[in-house]
């Protein structure tokens, strides 16, 4: 979907400005316990589904959403298994804006759907093993969220 309606009318106020910005993420993996991982159109990046919550929403709304527009499934959250935040999650996108993500990090179960992202953000989807996976993300997720689930409390950062 790209900008959301709410950013697009705050964008029109303060520019490029920097933008703090709750946001989710998705751990979905496979049957083989691949996760799951997204190449963004905007910028060739690797990213685990992801986006921004939306006013009004909650995060568990939120990352069913997300994971629904850009790959095609339908997952249920199950946890959290981490949330991140400051100056490493501070991106500039290409049109200049700057924003600071709090990601909240849900593992997430794959309830149907089909593989294919439904908006313009996403270029490719593949499942990689967790020692394969992708090595420039475009945001710097500690190497342990990737671990199989259960293996360590949720990881703060």
């Amino acid at each position: 979907m790209g900008i959301s309606p709410y950013l697009k009318q705050l964008r029109s106020h303060i520019g490029n400005a920097l933008v703090l910005m709750p946001s989710v993420a998705a751990l979905v993996r496979n049957d083989a316990g691949e996760i799951l991982f997204q190449r963004r159109a905007e910028d060739g990046l690797w990213s685990l589904p992801a986006g921004a919550i939306d006013p009004g929403e909650s995060p568990a709304v939120a990352i069913v959403r997300e994971v629904r527009e850009e790959t095609g499934l339908h997952v249920e959250p199950l946890s959290v298994v981490g949330v991140f935040g400051g100056p490493a999650y501070r991106v500039v996108h290409s049109n200049g804006d700057v924003v600071e993500y709090t990601l909240i990090v849900y593992e997430c179960r794959t309830l149907g759907g089909e593989l294919g992202g439904l908006d313009d953000e996403t270029a490719a989807l593949v499942y990689f093993a967790a020692a394969q996976r992708p090595t420039h993300l475009n945001v710097p997720y500690p190497s342990q969220l990737f671990d199989p689930p259960g293996t360590h409390p949720p990881l703060f950062g």
